[in-house]
């Protein structure tokens, strides 16, 4: 199998492959994210992400932070996107967790205010640069 084959998507005038990798931590660190509450957050996502061009493939974690593997699409408004997850997700929880959550988590506040987001591959970033590098030899 050659190293750099892609699982693509496509659209009118372009092919791509664009994956991420977001994470998310509760305010404070607390650690209020149970098995439960993860699965709720994962189908409050999924609610929504046609509406933003994402595919969510995967989403778990431990009890202060999850761990969003998502595709999206060249116009998708990633931070748009982030937000809506962020705000939607933090509403949800509190409203279906509020009587639970109150002693931990106080006021409106859920998800740390920043939040990290990376690009992933479906290779490795050194598989793909020695792949450039080996171009003129091929």
């Amino acid at each position: 199998m050659n190293p750099m084959e892609y699982d693509l998507d496509s659209g009118a005038h372009s092919t791509y492959s664009l994956h991420y990798h977001l994470i998310l931590t509760t305010k404070y660190r607390r650690g209020v994210l149970t098995e439960e509450r993860t699965q709720f957050i994962r189908e409050v996502i999924s609610g929504f992400t046609d509406n933003y061009g994402v595919e969510l493939t995967n989403l778990d974690g431990e009890d202060d932070h999850v761990h969003i593997l998502f595709r999206a699409k060249p116009t998708t408004n990633l931070v748009k996107f982030i937000n809506t997850v962020k705000g939607a997700t933090a509403r949800r929880i509190r409203n279906e967790y509020e009587d639970e959550l109150k002693t931990e988590l106080w006021g409106d506040s859920f998800w740390n205010d920043s939040y990290c987001l990376i690009s992933t591959g479906q290779v490795s970033l050194d598989v793909l640069k020695q792949y450039v590098e080996d171009q003129r030899e091929n």
